[in-house]
């Protein structure tokens, strides 16, 4: 049981009329996350976008840099190297509280980050990354705004008077 299924549990009601601390003041009902249930076109349109976005040239691009740098032996030790410090650093910093061995390992980790992100395919990798983040904040902000519109269209709708007179 989550912490909300143990909190809405002990609550008078189960928890799922009311939110917790909070009387009923309008006729507008409350919906727990983990109660709501997506209904079947809602997921089907949402599958059909993500398809449409998996084939996105971003995202090509994106798996195309992903695959170069996974097969690549001198980024793979890179990253491994720059792993194995960021752990020394930790140990340094927390288990021998050692400043200078931190000082030096960071000095370490900038060197070998700076020689990885001087490999081009590195950059096309972290821009395709840019690229998809900012197509999904896109299409997260359209559809935002347009049910924003829409709920906003249809309050004007409900509160126009019905006689201008």
């Amino acid at each position: 049981m989550t912490n909300e299924q143990a909190t809405a549990a002990s609550l008078p009601g189960c928890g799922h009329e009311h939110i917790q601390g909070h009387e009923h003041e309008s006729n507008v009902p409350s919906f727990r996350t983990e109660d709501l249930i997506v209904r079947a076109d809602i997921m089907a349109k949402t599958k059909e976008l993500a398809e449409m976005l998996y084939t996105a040239e971003e995202v090509q691009q994106f798996r195309r840099a992903e695959q170069q740098i996974n097969g690549n032996e001198r980024i793979q030790g890179l990253i491994a190297q720059i792993k194995k410090k960021q752990k020394e650093l930790v140990a340094f910093q927390n288990t021998f509280k050692n400043a200078e061995m931190v000082a030096k390992i960071e000095k370490e980790i900038d060197e070998l980050q700076d020689e990885l992100d001087g490999i081009p395919i590195i950059g096309e990798f972290q821009q395709s990354q840019a690229d998809i983040n900012y197509l999904l904040q896109t299409v997260v902000s359209i559809i935002r705004d347009t049910v924003a519109t829409k709920i906003n269209m249809e309050d004007v709708e409900q509160e126009a008077p019905e006689n201008c007179d």
